[in-house]
């Protein structure tokens, strides 16, 4: 009898730790933790951290805070507390099937994403970012944007004007821009955003140019486009065949002289730059094989006919005319050149890897993308800043979240070790608090092994 009971204690045990702990009910404590509260380059050792309903309640040396008995305590000794992290180039699937959203928006919350914003939008996405936000599902806090303006969904200047204000009216928080927009309904579609208050970013078309882009102030340029393109003499004159996937073709005729002028005039529009340069190392890149970029472990969260697309399409990337691996290796450099350029000269740089995108799996390529901007030059604080400190501040809520600290929103990752000597430690993950919800280590291996799909 007692050996039964010991083995349904011990079952009981198990399942505790395999759920969520709702700190609505119970305050969730971690103790002795070592806090990097991104505030500055440091870490408060030993410190006692108190979350209860969504909030830090309290914040500091440990034995020193006071906390109910009933706490749910993590012992956090040798362990590192950060802010959540945000995605801000994500891609939520943009269609009715809402148990394949949510699997990515989990797979986006067990590698510690807090924030996405998604940038390209569905109606169905407007519900899911309620019911996130009244806790009905589990996952981060959703900024989405509407279905995307480009060349082949904007035929005129009033359609692109009439999309403005429809989606506004729906209640989008943003407006994507794609490719293939002319500047007749690129100004337009400026105008009309302006005149109703709503946001703008993405790409920037070709025959809109990325000075034009800066003057008109988009919130956020991702994926470096029209960077290149900008400072390269004679553009005007070329086909987008000849100059390639976000200039890969044109890179080594760029004028450098240029890019203190670009960098200059992101940071006086305050056009917010998204690099996902984890799309051009794992996409574009030569340096891996699709086989080799197939076989990392967290292919196995992704559909076998996804995997096979993805590699079908780095393929096709690699066999374009005029693609040359040498050529290439020169390209990346240069866009770790512009990366770094603009970090030192105050534009503000936010962390996204366009996932799920070319062998980019939700979550995880976060954390490749934060390597590869200290790749770039970049120190790891500086890095962290990109997804934390930086986001709080792009959305003017520096007051609320970005970094720990009491009365602060509870959006941390608590982990294995310290990131600020390798951005790597981001990867070891003992812990999620999604606002109010604190997902242990047990319930992220539990959730991860149910979400597998085989490679």
């Amino acid at each position: 009898m007692k050996k039964l009971v010991g083995i349904l204690m011990m079952a009981a045990t198990v399942a505790a730790a395999q759920s969520p702990v709702d700190s609505r009910q119970q305050a969730v404590v971690f103790r002795s933790v070592n806090v990097i509260p991104m505030d500055a380059e440091r870490v408060l050792e030993n410190q006692d951290v108190v979350a209860r309903d969504g909030k830090i309640l309290a914040m500091g040396p440990s034995g020193k805070v006071a906390y109910e008995k009933s706490a749910f305590v993590v012992e956090a000794r040798g362990k590192y507390l950060i802010p959540g992290l945000a995605e801000m180039h994500a891609h939520i699937p943009p269609n009715d099937n809402v148990a394949a959203q949510k699997e990515v928006l989990l797979l986006f919350a067990l590698n510690g994403v807090t924030t996405v914003r998604g940038m390209l939008g569905h109606p169905t996405h407007l519900t899911l970012r309620d019911q996130v936000n009244r806790g009905e599902v589990l996952g981060p806090h959703i900024y989405t944007s509407g279905p995307s303006f480009n060349g082949l969904s904007v035929k005129t200047p009033e359609y692109g004007e009439k999309m403005v204000r429809d989606q506004k009216q729906l209640g989008y928080d943003f407006l994507k821009l794609h490719p293939g927009l002319t500047l007749a309904n690129f100004n337009a579609i400026v105008k009309t955003a302006n005149e109703v208050g709503i946001t703008y970013g993405g790409h920037v078309s070709s025959a809109v140019g990325v000075w034009r882009a800066i003057d008109a102030n988009y919130s956020t340029i991702d994926h470096l486009d029209g960077f290149i393109e900008g400072m390269v003499p004679g553009i005007e004159a070329m086909t987008d065949q000849e100059i390639g996937f976000f200039g890969l073709f044109v890179g080594k005729k760029a004028d450098l002289s240029q890019l203190p002028r670009l960098v200059e005039g992101l940071r006086e529009h305050r056009v917010w730059v998204v690099p996902t340069q984890a799309l051009a190392e794992r996409w574009i890149a030569a340096d891996k094989s699709p086989e080799e970029l197939r076989a990392a472990p967290e292919m196995k969260y992704m559909d076998p006919k996804t995997l096979d697309a993805w590699t079908e399409n780095k393929k096709r990337q690699m066999a374009v005319p005029g693609y040359n691996a040498e050529e290439v290796g020169k390209y990346i450099e240069l866009r770790r050149r512009i990366i770094k350029a603009c970090n030192d000269g105050g534009v503000g740089l936010l962390l996204g890897s366009d996932a799920p995108q070319v062998f980019n799996v939700p979550g995880y390529s976060v954390h490749h993308e934060l390597r590869y901007l200290v790749q770039a030059g970049l120190t790891p604080y500086q890095a962290l800043k990109t997804g934390t400190v930086n986001v709080a501040a792009f959305y003017n809520q520096s007051a609320t979240s970005g970094t720990v600290a009491e009365g602060k929103v509870s959006n941390l990752v608590l982990l294995n070790g310290n990131p600020l000597k390798d951005i790597a430690s981001t990867q070891s993950i003992e812990g999620v608090m999604l606002g109010s919800q604190w997902l242990q280590r047990a319930y992220l291996d539990a959730e991860l092994k149910r979400l597998e799909k085989g490679k």
